[in-house]
């Protein structure tokens, strides 16, 4: 689709700038952007008023399966740290999982991220009891609603070899079939390193090396990942990681709470990329993770929390200034870098307005009652946007949420099938 987008102000935070402008879009891809541009023969015109555009947003991690969690029952015994949250929560909807919620979940998950000005779900994903086929599904559900995904299987050692060998096997193949696919590419999924041998997480490594992508896995959420590392190797978690082959470039660090200033400088080195997840993080009362030795290639991830990336960049905000370490720049630093890790990912500028990049922007229905500049758009993006202000979105040159309506989607026929399919999920946990 060729688009022209008249009388735009552009809001660039990653570029620190505030323009008015028109920007053309063609093939999915921004084409030019500048003043008084003329529509071609052939080409949509939308005016859009002097509206406010920014980038389409990233998520740089999430759990869609946890979509269908929103108000489950509490289990049996309240879990009294994090491991008993796995154990009687998280572990239990992952075994839980079947075919038809793996889908509504990925369905909800990315119809609620849309809304929110997302545009690129990294997610991880885990169902022991669903493996083969599992991210497929999931693709499914997200390029229905038309937005990036990428997508990994959860490894780990807790159900076995076989289950873990299966997990393997759905990266390898889930990775292989993303070759012609410019929406979806795929990771090497991994839990934490605490549920992994050195042979799993070994195996790991090498399967990203060989498909040229990087592992993804959760790091230092808790004290309990960095005490088992301490018992299996004198070097430590960071250290283990990098001898399994695991710290490499095109890897993602997930929390990284508990890891100290040698092991972020080992984490700089390693090329890796840490994702903060603030909402998770206090949720489980994990504690919070030290964003000031957070290394330049870092970005803001939600951890299951629906992909509200406005949402997450102020509680996290707030969090950090409760500590008296806050300061706008730094969150909207992460945001900035959830677009440069999908720009590494897709091998296509994502995040800026350049002729070049790919064409994912949010059109915004705010009014500011005070300035908005290059100098206070953080401030803005903090402190005044918000998923209310969302009124359109275009993934790929394609609008994907028009005037807040999705085209082609029945989201109250979505919303009927997934709370079945919610209510079906919670009666198998009870067995799980």
């Amino acid at each position: 689709m060729k688009t022209v987008l008249k009388n735009c102000m552009a809001v660039s935070p990653a570029e620190g700038s505030v323009r008015a402008c028109d920007i053309r879009v063609d093939g999915g891809l921004i084409a030019e952007r500048g003043r008084g541009l003329r529509p071609a023969r052939g080409e949509e015109t939308v005016d859009l008023g002097g509206r406010y555009v920014i980038p389409g947003l990233v998520c740089a991690h999430t759990h869609l399966y946890s979509s269908l969690s929103r108000g489950m029952p509490p289990p049996g015994r309240k879990p009294v740290n994090f491991r008993e949250i796995l154990g009687r929560i998280w572990w239990k909807l992952d075994r839980a999982l079947d075919p038809d919620s793996i889908y509504y979940s990925a369905l909800a998950g990315a119809i609620e991220a849309l809304r929110c000005g997302t545009t690129t779900i990294v997610d991880h994903h885990a169902s022991p009891n669903a493996i083969a086929g599992s991210l497929d599904l999931i693709r499914e559900a997200v390029a229905e609603v038309g937005i990036r995904g990428v997508l990994c299987y959860e490894v780990t050692d807790r159900g076995g070899m076989k289950r873990r060998d299966a997990g393997l096997r759905e990266n390898e193949r889930f990775i292989d079939s993303c070759g012609g696919d410019r929406g979806f590419r795929g990771l090497v999924g991994a839990h934490a390193s605490f549920t992994l041998s050195d042979e799993s997480l070994e195996r790991c490594a090498e399967l990203a090396r060989a498909c040229g992508t990087g592992v993804h896995i959760h790091v230092a959420e808790d004290l309990s990942d960095v005490r088992d590392a301490r018992r299996r190797s004198h070097g430590g978690l960071l250290r283990r990681l990098e001898r399994s082959g695991v710290a490499a470039r095109k890897s993602i660090f997930a929390h990284c709470v508990h890891l100290g200033a040698e092991e972020f400088r080992a984490l700089g080195s390693s090329g890796a990329w840490a994702v903060h997840n603030p909402r998770s993080n206090m949720n489980n009362g994990v504690g919070h993770a030290p964003l000031h030795l957070f290394p330049p290639r870092s970005a803001l991830g939600t951890d299951g929390f629906p992909a509200d990336m406005f949402e997450e960049a102020r509680v996290g905000f707030f969090r950090a200034a409760e500590e008296g370490k806050g300061g706008s720049g730094r969150m909207t630093a992460l945001v900035a870098g959830g677009w440069r890790l999908a720009s590494e990912i897709f091998g296509r500028p994502c995040g800026t307005f350049e002729p070049g990049a790919v064409a994912d922007l949010v059109v915004l229905g705010y009014r500011p009652p005070t300035p908005l500049d290059a100098a206070n758009a953080a401030g803005h993006f903090l402190f005044g946007l918000g998923a209310a202000a969302v009124e359109s979105v275009m993934a790929g040159g394609t609008w994907v949420l028009w005037n807040r309506g999705i085209p082609g989607l029945d989201e109250d026929d979505i919303a009927r099938r997934a709370s079945k399919a919610a209510a079906r999920l919670w009666k198998q946990m009870e067995d799980a």
